[in-house]
């Protein structure tokens, strides 16, 4: 990767408002400029050498100051209350193009951030998406220390422009000085943000012309299908796609809570696959063992844990055995859990008998057991053995080859977005599956792309499966305009080299509109 000189931010098709470099670089602000908050964004010139020839980018880094109208019956001018970070790459016209407005009003733009809800969008800024990666290794091969980026030939920058976003408390977003971060931690308070943010972005950029994409991971999911809903009902703004990485649009079918009964029907495919993983399955085929385990979880399961106490003690134990080898786990010990196998004690148990715990994110990582008697693991090894890699690479990144420092914490894990609000859904399920529903039904131009890793332990492919499968939409619309991709690794599938590979083909062919390659997928609804 080439880094030109920075340049001042007012350029072309920068904010016009922007400050210098150096001002926007400062490692601290004062507090009389704390009291009057404005942008503060620094833009940089990169290139990278992609097989067919170089490829130029600007890179805008830092935040912009988001301003809403008062509320009540009296108009006012529209006051501060937020001050966005994000990173957006902008590819320049190719030697000899002309590069006119036009042209770059019809590339595609990608708003892509991460989940949790706290998780900054370094994963798929540095995981897949951005024109530089971090090389953090996989399961059995974690990279060390000193954690360094590369390349990334396969960006999505090739084929869109691209706006990492992070979303309140995480990385450097925060509210304006005097304000309480709270009021945006919650379901449609972070929804209303950044569909906020959205619509300011395409205005400063002159890019209302752009076919706009969602790509979201996790939490992002259902903050993906929520902001494009809320995009066209408040703004008009009808996207052109959406990528739902590791996906949750129905909580219901994922949280263990008494009465409940499906997140054990979901999760036990996901089982089966890390129990394969690990060698649990020995010479089957991953998709014969996950063949094998959604029939059972779909034809036999529900209806065993329907029974409860009317099953007879021969029909318990036959049905723990089922299960057990479907698992790999002991079948006494699920006959003691009444048939019903909660993730964080499956992940304990698994390997307990080598004295390791399994990750939750990505199910093919291992960590030693603190207590090798505990009910549940202790720490998750997937994200103990990725997050330093991200964390080192995006703090170097950002102050040396993208030029931007700030005075406080770029968070990349926040707890302090908790509690989370989740007050629109009081009494049920926190769900998105009725918003993206309805946007499907309203915008006929819109086509999703969902990714799932048969090792995610945080957002089972199954359930994410039967979701989508019950959307309230035509059959016609889910066979044409939904995708669904499976890779062999976990949440952040990325972390798999060949899964990144493949991941970021599919990502590419959404914003190409590459129609065909809808009705060629690997799998669908």
């Amino acid at each position: 990767m080439n880094a030109e000189p920075a340049t001042p931010s007012p350029a072309e098709d920068d904010s016009p408002a922007a400050p210098t470099r150096d001002a926007a670089a400062s490692a601290a602000t004062s507090a009389a400029d704390r009291s009057n908050p404005a942008d503060r964004l620094v833009t940089t010139e990169h290139s990278i050498d992609l097989p067919g020839g170089p490829l130029r980018y600007r890179a805008v880094t830092g935040t912009v100051v988001l301003r809403e109208e008062p509320e009540g019956g009296e108009y006012g001018r529209a006051s501060a209350y937020a001050e966005m970070f994000s990173v957006s790459y902008l590819a320049r016209p190719a030697d000899g193009a002309d590069g006119t407005a036009a042209d770059t009003a019809s590339r595609p733009v990608v708003f892509a951030f991460n989940g949790g809800p706290g998780a900054s969008t370094v994963w798929l800024h540095l995981g897949v998406l951005g024109p530089r990666r971090v090389v953090a290794g996989d399961a059995g091969s974690p990279v060390g220390p000193p954690w360094g980026l590369v390349d990334n030939p396969e960006t999505l920058l090739r084929d869109a422009d691209l706006v990492m976003v992070d979303a309140m408390t995480t990385g450097y977003s925060r509210p304006v000085p005097g304000a309480k971060h709270d009021r945006h931690h919650g379901f449609a308070a972070d929804r209303d943000l950044i569909a906020s943010f959205v619509v300011d972005w395409l205005t400063r950029h002159d890019r209302w012309s752009s076919p706009v994409h969602l790509a979201g991971e996790s939490y992002g999911t259902t903050r993906a299908a929520a902001v494009a809903a809320r995009l066209l009902e408040r703004y008009w703004v009808a996207v052109a796609g959406i990528a739902l990485i590791s996906p949750v649009l129905d909580f219901g079918t994922l949280e263990f809570t008494a009465g409940n009964d499906r997140p054990f029907v979901h999760y036990l495919p996901t089982y089966a696959a890390i129990a394969h993983a690990h060698g649990k399955h020995e010479g089957r085929l991953l998709q014969d063992v996950v063949d094998e385990a959604e029939a059972f979880a779909e034809q036999e399961y529900p209806a065993l844990l329907a029974a409860g106490l009317r099953l007879g003690p021969e029909q318990v134990a036959e049905a723990a055995a089922r299960i057990g080898a479907l698992i790999g786990v002991d079948p006494d010990w699920v006959e003691r859990a009444d048939l019903r196998v909660e993730h964080m004690a499956f992940l304990a148990e698994l390997l307990r008998d080598q004295g390791l715990v399994t990750g939750r994110i990505d199910g093919r990582f291992t960590a030693p057991a603190g207590d090798r008697n505990a009910a549940q693991m202790e720490t998750d090894p997937s994200i103990d053995q990725l997050a330093p890699a991200y964390t080192g690479a995006l703090n170097q990144y950002l102050a040396t080859e993208l030029g931007y420092r700030d005075d406080v914490v770029y968070e990349i894990m926040a707890g302090r977005v908790h509690p989370w609000s989740y007050q629109d859904f009081e009494g049920r399920s926190v769900e998105v599956a009725t918003d993206l529903s309805r946007l499907l039904r309203r915008s006929p131009h819109t086509r999703v792309l969902v990714s799932h890793g048969y090792h995610d332990a945080a957002t089972p492919f199954h359930a994410s499966e039967h979701v989508l499968a019950h959307l309230q939409i035509p059959r016609e619309v889910a066979e044409q305009r939904i995708r669904v991709e499976y890779y062999e690794a976990g949440h952040m599938m990325y972390c798999h080299e060949p899964s990144r590979l493949a991941l970021s083909e599919h990502l590419a062919d959404l914003v190409r509109g590459a129609v065909g390659a809808w009705s060629e997928r690997s799998d669908g609804v």
